[in-house]
């Protein structure tokens, strides 16, 4: 075994050549509020559209676009949210918005929650979470906003206790506009995550297709998210 270890330690210390991301290269996207459309979205066969706030106070702000009909292949409605204690009106409204999505002719996959919990306080959210996969519909995935750092310094046994009450972690590479700085020293610690998971990626930040490849040899690895920015900002 001490063979593999050396191996694979091996495999994620080879040299790659940073590059910048180009949202041409990707057809998976988020597009969050004040943020305008695209061309390349064009191409995109996954949108993550944002549709609100949970805010501290435990209201939920709508945000992003009204109900439309629109063409993308698959729809995620994402949620930013700023506590955890939810009451019953914020999860009826999220469910009425994903109805009239529905109603409107479109794919909607399921909801996703952008949340930044501590790394501390990952078994509480992991708990959050259960209880509000107990009370979607069963045709409703759920995903998940994640740090770097979770699976760096968290308890990756309770990431990987997630599987089958999320359907997919969408780790983070940046923080507002800007890449993680060092995010390449974080990657590594994906190697002991077993639930599905993606990677995010902000247009116009740094990442390296090395790692692209590497990541993309993993059975559970979904493939890349692009935060899209306003031309000015990306």
């Amino acid at each position: 075994m001490r063979w593999l270890v050396w191996a694979v330690a091996l495999w994620w210390a080879l040299p790659s050549v940073a590059g910048t991301v180009a949202a041409a290269q990707y057809q998976a996207f988020w597009l969050w509020a004040g943020v305008r459309p695209q061309p390349v979205l064009g191409q995109a066969q996954t949108l993550y559209l944002l549709q609100g706030e949970v805010r501290r106070d435990g209201e939920l702000v709508a945000l992003g676009p009204p109900v439309a009909r629109l063409r993308f292949p698959r729809l995620w409605l994402s949620y930013r949210v700023q506590t955890l204690a939810w009451s019953e009106a914020v999860l009826r409204d999220l469910l009425r918005q994903r109805e009239a999505w529905l109603a409107a002719g479109n794919p909607v996959i399921g909801l996703q929650i952008d949340f930044d919990a501590a790394t501390a306080n990952l078994a509480q959210y992991a708990t959050f979470l259960r209880r509000l996969r107990a009370s979607l519909p069963t045709d409703c995935k759920l995903s998940v906003t994640g740090l770097l750092d979770w699976s760096a310094n968290g308890e990756v046994a309770v990431l990987n206790g997630l599987a089958g009450t999320v359907d997919e972690l969408v780790v983070q590479t940046y923080r507002g506009r800007q890449t993680v700085t060092r995010y390449h020293a974080y990657l590594p610690a994906l190697l002991r995550l077993t639930l599905p998971f993606k990677l995010g990626l902000v247009q116009g930040g740094e990442w390296e297709p090395a790692w692209q490849r590497r990541l993309a040899e993993l059975p559970n690895y979904g493939g890349e998210v692009v935060f899209l920015l306003n031309p000015s900002s990306a």
